[in-house]
């Protein structure tokens, strides 16, 4: 059975569009492969923390796992920072990383560009990322199109190691999302829904009360002739609204058309909420009683103990071949 790893920051809650794309095909993969998903807290440490807030965080994001449907008897579900072998296959990465190829990175320029101060962990975050990956010989790395260069340069970083000290290192493929759901901001149809946004009102968050979807739903941006079809190009907040309850709901876009015939925006809009009202109330309540529960912390305890055997094993084989230590 092959190996998927993901990887997601602590940052923020996860968005309806996190939601749709990602964390609901993870539950259908763990019953295909061999599946590994890690809370990559370090990665989270590139920008400055409130402490006590990235802690929280980190639980918050180990109860949403469980909460979406990913079974521990069935995936390793575990905390980044709680496996010293990323951290030290990371340095490995870093030794056989070129500046230039680090710079070249996209994000590293988004981020750094007009800062008079850069966390030198935004240029060698990539080796860390490709560590990640890498320890748990994974075959597969869910991504979205904008990881797309990350995986590039781990496929590379692999490749390099293997050349130089054998062939210890699995080179990994992308997974990307299927043609399909691409969840976009409610108040700019054009943009993907982020968590990042700065405007609050374009974002659900898979942790927003009933009052706040209604809300936010009702605020969405559409257009003025009050006619729901599915057309992204012309109609792109109205095909959005579509996509979100059609995702969530399983009824088919073409169904939904026929459903809201003739009743206008205020009816569409009431009911685009309550789907996803009905989709997520169950959800935050399984979230609510594994948060500060005990079983939490024993699936994560358990998932670092399996996670640190496996990421150990790869790392003592990469320090071998290196003629690090006392191994060879």
């Amino acid at each position: 059975m092959k190996t998927i790893f993901s990887g997601v920051q602590p940052t923020g809650t996860i968005t309806l569009g996190n939601y749709i794309g990602a964390f609901r095909q993870f539950t259908e993969l763990q019953d295909n492969y061999d599946c590994l998903f890690c809370i990559v807290d370090q990665h989270a440490i590139t920008v400055q923390q409130d402490p006590d807030e990235l802690a929280k965080t980190i639980r918050s994001l180990a109860a949403l796992y469980l909460a979406v449907g990913i079974d521990p008897e069935k995936s390793v579900l575990f905390i980044q920072s709680e496996v010293p072998a990323h951290a030290q296959a990371g340095w490995i990465m870093q030794t056989i990383s070129y500046i230039g190829e680090l710079e070249r990175m996209t994000q590293f320029k988004d981020k750094s560009d007009g800062k008079d101060a850069v966390s030198a962990a935004l240029l060698t975050y990539p080796p860390l990322m490709a560590a990640d990956i890498l320890i748990y010989n994974a075959n597969i790395v869910p991504v979205g199109d904008d990881q797309k260069q990350h995986i590039e340069i781990t496929r590379d970083l692999a490749d390099r190691f293997n050349s130089r000290y054998g062939n210890i290192l699995t080179i990994p493929e992308a997974r990307f999302p299927k043609n399909g759901a691409r969840i976009k901001s409610l108040q700019d149809p054009l943009k993907k829904m982020s968590k990042s946004d700065p405007n609050k009102k374009g974002t659900i968050t898979i942790l927003d009360t009933p009052k706040e979807i209604e809300k936010k739903i009702k605020s969405a941006v559409t257009d003025s002739d009050g006619v729901v079809q599915y057309d992204v190009e012309n109609k792109p907040g109205v095909s959005n609204l579509l996509t979100i309850e059609s995702s969530l709901s399983g009824v088919s876009i073409d169904e939904l058309v026929t459903k809201y015939d003739g009743q206008g925006y205020g009816a569409f809009k009431a009911g685009v909420a309550e789907a996803i009202i009905a989709h997520l109330v169950p959800i935050q309540e399984k979230y609510f009683e594994l948060l500060d529960s005990p079983d939490l912390d024993e699936i994560l305890d358990n998932g670092a103990e399996k996670a640190n055997a496996i990421a150990s094993a790869t790392l003592s084989k990469m320090e071998s071949a290196m003629g690090l230590g006392r191994k060879r």
